[in-house]
């Protein structure tokens, strides 16, 4: 892409898009789970975190050569990072699964999993219109919706660590186990309102 004609707006979409198709790929995992399949979902969420990280790069390579990026060069690399947090934490979350050698799926999972989308699919639909932000009347309400899912988010992970805790103490590698995994979802969702929190910011700092 010649200089000066580098898609900012597009490459976070891009990344919000990556986030969220690994979202739906983990909700597979649980809605398909099969323990003998989950080292290739590893390395099909891998690829899409390795091309989010391209992405990530190009960012990098471009605000740093950018005459006049259309935000301010430290923004851009902050966003960028949070959202690539997004995709490294959903991938994360598969590979905890694979290490601890998972072969029963705790019930809430599947119920995370799903929020995990919902906040990603918003968070999208948020950085369509952010390229609009100055004049966006649309794109508090996504902000809103992606703190509100990370609210509802908050009370069933503290609602699962109390079941897991309370009604499994006779299977202690499954506690460690669902711990650790509900942990990294939980950061799934944090991560995405770090987004738009950010997108505040650069709101406040460009009105």
């Amino acid at each position: 892409m010649p200089r000066g004609k580098f898609d900012f707006f597009t490459a976070f979409e891009n990344q919000a898009k990556s986030a969220n198709e690994e979202a739906r790929m983990l909700i597979d995992v649980f809605k398909e789970f099969d323990p003998q399949t989950l080292l290739v979902r590893v390395d099909a969420m891998h690829e899409i975190e390795n091309a989010a990280d391209q992405q990530n790069h190009e960012i990098f390579t471009h605000v740093a050569t950018e005459f006049l990026p259309p935000l301010e060069r430290e923004d851009i690399v902050e966003l960028a990072h949070r959202l690539d947090d997004i995709v490294d934490y959903i991938d994360d979350v598969v590979q905890q699964m694979y290490m601890f050698n998972i072969l029963e799926l705790h019930p809430n999972a599947l119920e995370i999993a799903q929020l995990i989308e919902k906040a990603t699919m918003a968070l999208a639909v948020a950085l369509k219109e952010f390229r609009n932000f100055r004049k966006s009347k649309v794109l508090n309400d996504h902000v809103i919706q992606v703190n509100n899912i990370e609210e509802e988010a908050d009370a069933l992970y503290f609602q699962t660590l109390r079941d897991l805790y309370t009604n499994h103490t006779d299977t202690p590698v499954y506690i460690m186990a669902w711990s650790n995994i509900f942990l990294r979802m939980e950061r799934c969702i944090d991560a995405c309102e770090n987004v738009v929190d950010m997108l505040g910011t650069v709101i406040l700092k460009n009105s």
